[in-house]
């Protein structure tokens, strides 16, 4: 049945048996799903809840994605043991100016209502800003896991992270949301949704939240404050390569949370090898944002190198000459290219020892490149997944 479909998946729904009578009722519901354009990438964590809304849309319900633009520059304190850094409009505004071209990777752009909260909180005063305060008080506030840890741990809390739920709160005032979806981290945020469509007598959201899914290092939630993600905008190599790091327990939430695999089905995964349904993960994920013989050919290039310990015949290539630094050593070169976030990074690599030069390993990243005379090139390997050619 189209009801089991849309809430299957969730770990929390709220207000169901309401949910259940607009799904029967035939109405073409609002349903909201908003992110806040921290960084400037989407991860395949959003993309849980980007396929549920995906299901919603496909089911004729009307699909509104919010960006929160001006939610962004407070920070969304869920989960957080501590203050996020602000930031500034400019920033918030260049993250966000990404985010639509790789929602519409997974959404239908002609079905799909965005909206930025901006529209209503750039002008809104603050006698109502203060009113709105009135809605809940410090002792609600404190409920929430993450502050109470933080009050009792005497770490501090700001005043604008209290804010925080009632903005997102208010934006489903404003869109006047049937149901919102989101993670299990934002439960909290999306009741208040709810308190505050009650308090000004309004039909009342539903809540559905998606699980959280664990991250490429098996222990915490994917994010990319924690170096473990896949981003709507990797390379075809890199999501194949990324999904092949995942441990072998790890890779089956997947199966279920990206690809919406029935326990049956994963159970018949269980039967083969794990390395064979780890490829055959890795090909369907890269196929979501590629073509399906782009992700074939990904398959078989990894077979190729990392089964069989061989070079791949086509890398990303960089000429020292071209890109003209100041000190052609190791950390200047690598930082240069688009494979990695910082330098501080790469250090983490070298002191780890995933980082070889035509083969051997380097523990200093203040080595200056020397191309080999004889083949007028450097081979730099990192990890299991990176290889970069260097040429003069």
């Amino acid at each position: 049945m189209e009801i089991d479909m849309l809430l299957s998946g969730a770990e929390t729904i709220i207000g169901q048996e309401e949910l259940l009578e607009k799904i029967s009722s035939g109405k073409k519901l609002k349903v909201k799903f908003g992110v806040d354009p921290t960084r400037p990438d989407l991860t395949f964590g959003h993309l849980v809840v980007f396929n549920k809304l995906k299901q919603f849309q496909n089911a004729g319900h009307e699909a509104i994605l919010l960006i929160g633009d001006y939610t962004a520059r407070i920070g969304d304190p869920s989960g957080r043991s501590e203050l996020r850094p602000e930031l500034t409009a400019d920033q918030v505004e260049e993250n966000a100016a990404t985010y639509l071209e790789q929602a519409f990777k997974v959404l239908d752009p002609q079905k799909t209502t965005i909206r930025r909260n901006s529209e209503w909180f750039s002008g809104m005063s603050f006698a109502d800003a203060l009113n709105l305060t009135r809605k809940m008080t410090v002792a609600q506030m404190l409920e929430r896991d993450d502050f109470s840890k933080r009050f009792k741990a005497n770490q501090p809390i700001s005043m604008v992270e209290f804010m925080y739920p009632l903005i997102q709160g208010y934006d489903s005032v404003i869109l006047e949301s049937d149901i919102e979806i989101g993670g299990s981290d934002q439960l909290f945020n999306m009741l208040v949704g709810r308190s505050l469509q009650k308090d000004l007598g309004m039909d009342i959201q539903a809540v559905l939240t998606m699980p959280l899914l664990v991250g490429l290092d098996g222990v915490r939630k994917m994010s990319k404050s924690y170096d473990n993600y896949i981003s709507f905008n990797d390379s075809a190599k890199n999501i194949f390569g990324k999904t092949m790091s995942l441990s072998d327990d790890s890779m089956w939430e997947y199966f279920k949370l990206l690809l919406n695999y029935q326990e049956t089905k994963i159970n018949e995964m269980k039967e083969i090898h794990p390395m064979d349904a780890k490829k055959t993960l890795a090909e369907s994920l890269t196929s979501l944002f590629y073509e399906e013989k782009v992700a074939k050919k990904e398959r078989e290039e990894f077979s190729k190198v990392f089964s069989k310990g061989k070079v791949p015949e086509v890398m990303p290539t960089y000429s020292l000459s071209v890109l003209n630094l100041e000190k052609n050593n190791l950390l200047n070169v690598l930082s240069s290219t688009e494979h990695f976030d910082s330098k501080g990074e790469i250090r983490r690599l070298i002191n780890q020892g995933a980082v070889k030069i035509d083969n051997d390993r380097i523990d200093d990243g203040e080595i200056v490149f020397q191309i080999c005379s004889q083949t007028n090139e450097a081979i730099v390997k990192v990890g299991k997944k990176i290889f970069i050619k260097i040429i003069p």
